[in-house]
């Protein structure tokens, strides 16, 4: 594939930085002499900055999900796969290994006529050192993987000595393997054939969506000639019929035979083409984002912009908006505070001195917080109602911890079966936060 620069490979590349600065850099940040972002599968909590989630929380896990599905349907139908051409794994590895690639080989001549020459000492060698580089991107990359499931620390350390765990030398391996497989060898086999987006993006599209067009009016007749030369005085369209936007398209499309499932949206071309378009002293555009209608009906910008903007996009973007605004409330207002209650089902109720009955539970307390803070306890609803013994417990830092209480009501508090209890649980140093969890009382019949 041939090299291009231009506005869209500048904003290509800004994204790949953006993206990897992101993902290779997320693993070395500490927050409370922590690792930041750390789904720590072991000790099941996700650590991401200073939240911590545990197993009860896929709430969360499941709002997101929904978040990205519309702002997947709200972008592709306004300008198409734009997650495709800046943003996709696929896209951004692949960019970074025919950097690699193009540095160590050349431009496309060179890298032609070297696979052409006859094997040789400095071809191995040149062959060699591309796949080393991939090699090492890709084993990084498993490793970088690995390290958000895994503390960076442990895994250092392991590395320093070669004495990787069974599953994360698997992870690394596999990660980086494919890695490897589909930015290095694959490419665009990978989105032709195997990415699942690709065959239904159509269903997101309308002829108002914004796409990377041919503008067939003013391109055709295409014909070479002359630098300079009038179109009109040749009988030809400004389209000079280069090949250039095929060349650099990452899938191998011509652009000028109209909108294929194979276009990923990257605008290589528009980049390619523009660039010959003032070679040639025409204007540019000929290659461009545009939609169906605005190409039929010559409209300008302000038209296109007015028909994006409509009301498929909008009821999307408003759903959007709301979903994500109540993910953001909901996190806000997470209780730091979880407790479940257990009855223990060895003694159900039994007669105690002093005329009381007494029935035991277990709660389980979780503490959100990454501060070590003890807990009080007490319970309500019935009268005469008490907890018998310690009532007082520490949890450490995002810890999780069991305790056993009795609860003693005097024997005339309440009808026989079932009476409804709470237990009242609130942090020591903030009794403002109490919580308050139902359960039931048993009087023997």
């Amino acid at each position: 594939m041939r090299a291009v620069t231009g506005i869209f490979a500048n904003w290509r590349w800004a994204l790949v930085w953006f993206t990897q600065i992101l993902f290779y850099g997320l693993p070395w940040l500490m927050w409370n002499d922590r690792q930041a972002v750390l789904l720590h599968l072991t000790e099941r909590k996700f650590y991401i900055f200073g939240w911590v989630f545990w197993p009860q929380d896929v709430f969360f896990l499941a709002i997101l999900l929904i978040i990205s599905a519309y702002g997947l349907f709200f972008f592709t139908a306004i300008a198409g796969r734009l997650w495709c051409g800046y943003a996709c794994p696929q896209t951004v590895y692949t960019e970074i290994f025919m950097w690699i690639e193009q540095k160590i080989e050349g431009d496309r001549n060179k890298r032609i006529k070297l696979d052409k020459a006859p094997l040789s000492a400095k071809k191995v060698g040149i062959k060699l050192a591309k796949y080393g580089a991939w090699a090492a991107v890709s084993i990084w990359t498993g490793f970088t993987f690995v390290a958000y499931f895994s503390p960076l620390s442990e895994l250092l350390q392991s590395a320093t000595t070669l004495s990787f765990g069974p599953w994360e030398l698997f992870w690394i391996l596999f990660y980086g393997g494919f890695t490897y497989l589909f930015a290095g060898v694959m490419r665009e086999q990978v989105c032709k054939y195997m990415c699942p987006y690709a065959r239904f993006q159509s269903v997101m599209f309308d002829p108002d969506t914004l796409v990377i067009t041919y503008d067939d009016a003013r391109g055709e007749p295409r014909g070479p000639r002359k630098k300079g030369a009038d179109p009109k005085t040749l009988d030809k369209g400004d389209c000079v019929d280069c090949g250039i936007c095929v060349q650099v398209c990452p899938t191998g499309i011509d652009i000028r035979q109209g909108m294929q499932y194979e276009c990923i949206g990257c605008a290589a071309c528009i980049d390619a083409c523009d660039q010959v378009m003032d070679k040639m002293e025409y204007p540019r555009g000929l290659i461009r984002y545009s939609t169906e209608n605005a190409i039929k009906k010559g409209w300008g910008n302000k038209e296109i912009i007015a028909h994006v903007f409509r009301p498929r996009t909008l009821i999307y973007g408003s759903v959007l908006i709301l979903i994500s605004l109540a993910f953001v409330w909901a996190l806000a207002t997470r209780d730091p505070l979880r407790v479940d209650v257990i009855r223990d089902r060895a003694s159900l109720a039994r007669e105690i001195e002093g005329g009381m009955i007494e029935n035991v539970y277990q709660l389980q307390v979780m503490n959100m917080t990454e501060k070590a803070r003890t807990f009080v306890f007490s319970a309500a609803g019935l009268e005469g109602i008490a907890i018998g013994g310690e009532h007082r417990m520490e949890v450490g830092s995002a810890g999780t911890q069991a305790v056993t209480l009795q609860v003693h009501v005097p024997y005339d508090s309440g009808k026989p079966g079932a009476n409804e209890v709470f237990f009242e649980v609130y942090p020591e140093d903030e009794p403002s936060l109490k919580l308050r969890e139902k359960t039931t009382f048993l009087f023997p019949r």
